[in-house]
C-alpha cells in the first residue's frame, strides 16, 4: 500500500521550488533584513535568497532546518530528524562558519556552533528566511564567515486562533496552538508547540517544546517591539558526536532568546533602532543514558548585549552606522568559568547614480580576549536594463574560536587555549535576473580564501584530536538559481525551481586526519515545482542531489500534498520517497522513507 501511495505522490509531479508565483513579483517590495541599510530584493548588490511563509507551508518541512534543506548552497547537515540536531554550512563552510540570526538578532552560540540551530522559534512562527551569502554578510562581523542566516518572525495585523495536529511513521506526533489579538494598536501573538518520536531506529527518540511571545505597540517614543522565545529538546543521540559504536549518548538542551527593540525616527531623514537582547543555551550531555554518572558534561552560556542602529538619508545617498556591545559567560563542568566582552562598530553608505550603485563599509571588532580587528568591504551593482543586474562584492571576514574549540577534553578530544582567530578575504561576481519575462534568478562565482583555518587534527589514528591554526583553505565554486514561471495557459504548473553550486576545496594541512575542514559538498542540486489540481491543492515534490568530498553522495526525493479550504487544511508528506540508505555527516545514518501527515484549523487570518 506505501508503495502505490509513493507512486501517487510523485507522479504527477517533480518538485517544488522557493518562490511562489505571487511573492516572485512583490520580492522587491521586500526590505531585506539581512542588511544594515535595508533595501529591496532587487537593489541588493548581493547574494541573498529568500523563503517566504508560503514557501515554507508548501515544503514537506516540520522544522527550519528541514527547510533549509532545500536551498542550494546551504549545507543542513543532521544528526537525527526534523532539526534535532542540525549544523548549517555555506557554500563549504564548517558550521562555525555561519552566523545565525533572529529578526537580526545574533544568535550563534559561543560554547560550539553545534547549537547555532537550537531555535527558539518554531516553524510556524516564520514570516521568511533571508540566506545572504558570500562576503556580503561581512556586515554582521563575527561567525559570518561564509554567510549569514536571518528568521524574521511573524507579526500578525489580523485576530485569529489556530491549531494543528501531525501524526506519522515511527511514533511521531505533535501539536500547534497559535494565537494573534491586537486591539488599540497594540498586538500579541503567542504559539507554543510540541513535537515528539520514538526514533526511527534505537537512541533517535525526540521531544522538543517550543513557546513564542511577540508583542508590539507604538506611542510617543517610537514603534516598540518585545519577543521571548524558548525551546526545549531532549533527545536519543545514538553515535551523535563520538562514534556509530555508541549507541546510547543523550541530550538536553533549553534555548531561550529575549529581545526588546525601539524603532524611532528622531528626524524626517533619519531612523534610530535600539535594541536589547539575552540569549541562554543549557546543553547537557551523557554519554550513557541509564548510567549519566559514568561520564556527563554540562554546560550553560548566557549573551547579554544592546545594538543600535542608524540610517541618515541625504542627497549623497544612504548612510548606515551600528553599534553593538555584549557580554558572554559560561559556566562549564567540562570548559571551566569564562567571560568575554565584545564590542562592534559598523559603518557603510549607499551610492547611487543612474544605474549604478556602489556600498563601501567597515567593521571595527574588539574582543576582550583576543583584540581589535579592522575589516573593509564593498558591494557594487550595474543594472544593465530593467531585467539584469551585474553585481560584484569583496571583503574581509572572521571568527574566533569556539570555547569548545580553546578547552575541551575527553580521551579522545584536547582543546588548544593557544588559538588565534580565523580570517579570509572574499569576493563574489554574478548576474542577477530580474522578472525577465518567464524568468528570474541568480548566476555568481565565488571565492574565499581562508587563513588560519581552525581543525581538529591528528597525525596518527591513535592520537586525541586536538584543534590547531594549521590550514589554508579555498574555496571557489559557482552558485546558480533559476526560477521558471510557464506560460499562463498552463495553469497545472506553477513554476519550475532549478538551482546548482559547484564548490572546488583546496586545503593546505600540517596533519595527516582533518574532522572539519574539508567536508564540503562537491556539487548541490535542488530542483522543485508545483503543480496545482485546482484553487485547494497542491502538489509540490523536491529532489536533492549531493555529492560530498569526505562520503558517498545521494539523490533525495520529498514530497508534499497539501489542502486548503477556508479555515480547513492538511497535508500529507513523504520524504525520502525511494528510501535511500545516506549520510549527511561521517557518524549517522539518516531516516529512510518517512510518512507524516498533519491537520489545521483557524478562525481569523493571519
Amino acid at each position: 500500500m506505501r508503495y502505490w501511495l509513493c507512486i501517487l505522490i510523485v507522479f504527477p509531479s517533480l518538485s517544488h521550488g522557493f518562490q511562489v508565483q505571487d511573492s516572485v513579483r512583490v520580492l522587491d517590495e521586500v526590505p531585506i533584513r539581512a542588511n544594515r541599510i535595508q533595501t529591496g530584493f532587487n537593489e541588493t548588490s548581493a547574494n541573498v535568497f529568500i523563503v517566504t511563509a508560503n514557501d515554507i507551508r508548501q515544503t514537506p518541512s516540520l522544522s527550519v532546518s528541514d527547510v533549509l534543506h532545500y536551498v542550494a548552497g546551504v549545507d543542513i547537515r543532521q544528526r537525527g530528524a526534523h532539526g534535532v540536531q542540525a549544523d548549517a554550512g555555506i557554500r563549504g563552510s564548517t558550521f562555525d562558519q555561519v552566523l545565525i540570526l533572529v529578526n537580526g538578532i545574533k544568535i550563534s552560540d559561543p560554547q560550539t556552533g553545534h547549537h547555532s540551530l537550537n531555535l527558539p522559534v518554531d516553524i510556524d512562527n516564520v514570516e521568511r528566511i533571508e540566506i545572504l551569502k558570500g562576503p556580503a554578510a561581512r556586515v554582521f562581523g563575527q561567525n559570518a564567515f561564509a554567510g549569514a542566516i536571518n528568521i524574521v518572525t511573524k507579526n500578525p495585523e489580523e485576530n485569529f486562533i489556530k491549531i494543528q495536529a501531525t501524526a506519522g511513521d515511527f511514533g511521531l506526533g505533535g501539536f500547534r496552538l497559535g494565537a494573534s489579538l491586537k486591539s488599540n494598536g497594540v498586538s500579541h501573538y503567542f504559539s507554543t508547540s510540541r513535537d515528539f518520536s520514538d526514533g526511527y531506529k534505537y537512541n533517535t527518540d525526540y521531544v522538543i517544546a517550543n513557546y513564542f511571545y511577540q508583542g508590539s505597540w507604538s506611542n510617543t517614543l517610537g514603534s516598540w517591539n518585545v519577543l521571548a522565545g524558548l525551546s526545549d529538546r531532549s533527545f536519543g543521540a545514538n553515535g551523535f558526536y563520538a562514534s556509530p559504536a555508541f549507541q546510547d549518548q543523550f541530550e538536553s538542551v533549553q534555548t531561550s532568546l529575549m529581545a526588546v527593540s525601539l524603532q524611532t525616527q528622531p528626524r524626517e531623514n533619519v531612523s534610530l533602532n535600539h535594541r536589547l537582547y539575552w540569549r541562554r543555551n543549557e546543553d547537557e550531555y551523557i554519554f550513557v543514558r541509564s548510567n549519566p554518572s559514568l561520564y556527563r558534561n554540562l554546560h550553560v552560556n548566557s549573551t547579554v548585549g544592546y545594538e543600535a542602529n542608524a540610517v541618515i538619508k541625504s542627497k549623497a545617498g544612504s548612510t548606515g552606522l551600528g553599534i553593538d556591545a555584549n557580554h558572554l559567560s559560561l559556566s562549564s563542568n567540562n570548559l571551566g568559568d569564562r567571560e568575554r566582552s565584545v564590542l562592534t562598530v559598523f559603518a557603510e553608505h549607499r551610492f547611487e547614480a543612474g544605474r549604478f550603485d556602489i556600498t563601501p563599509g567597515v567593521q571595527y571588532n574588539y574582543y576582550s580576549d583576543f583584540g581589535s580587528n579592522i575589516f573593509p568591504g564593498v558591494d557594487a551593482g550595474f543594472l544593465l536594463n530593467r531585467h539584469v543586474k551585474a553585481y560584484g562584492n569583496f571583503g574581509y571576514t572572521y571568527r574566533v574560536p569556539t570555547y569548545t574549540d580553546l578547552y575541551y577534553s575527553d580521551p579522545v578530544n584536547m582543546g588548544n587555549p593557544d588559538l588565534k582567530p580565523e580570517y579570509a578575504f572574499s569576493y563574489e561576481a554574478g548576474l542577477k535576473f530580474i522578472e525577465l519575462h518567464w524568468l528570474s534568478g541568480q548566476v555568481s562565482y565565488f571565492e574565499r580564501q581562508g587563513k588560519r583555518i581552525i581543525d581538529w587534527t591528528k597525525e596518527a589514528e591513535t592520537d586525541p584530536w586536538r584543534p590547531d591554526n594549521l590550514i589554508g583553505v579555498n574555496m571557489n565554486g559557482w552558485d546558480i538559481n533559476f526560477t521558471i514561471r510557464p506560460a499562463r495557459q498552463l495553469r497545472l504548473i506553477n513554476k519550475l525551481d532549478l538551482a546548482y553550486t559547484k564548490i572546488n576545496a583546496d586545503k593546505v594541512d600540517d596533519g595527516s586526519f582533518s574532522r572539519y575542514a574539508l567536508e564540503n559538498l562537491r556539487h548541490q542540486v535542488i530542483a522543485s515545482f508545483v503543480l496545482n489540481y485546482g484553487p485547494q491543492i497542491k502538489h509540490t515534490v523536491q529532489y536533492r542531489f549531493c555529492d560530498r568530498v569526505t562520503m558517498d553522495d545521494y539523490s533525495l526525493v520529498d514530497s508534499r500534498l497539501s489542502w486548503e479550504r477556508k479555515q480547513w487544511g492538511a497535508f500529507v508528506d513523504v520524504t525520502n520517497i525511494f528510501d535511500v540508505t545516506y549520510r549527511e555527516t561521517n557518524l549517522v545514518t539518516m531516516p529512510g522513507r518517512w510518512f507524516k501527515t498533519g491537520i489545521s484549523y483557524q478562525l481569523g487570518r493571519q
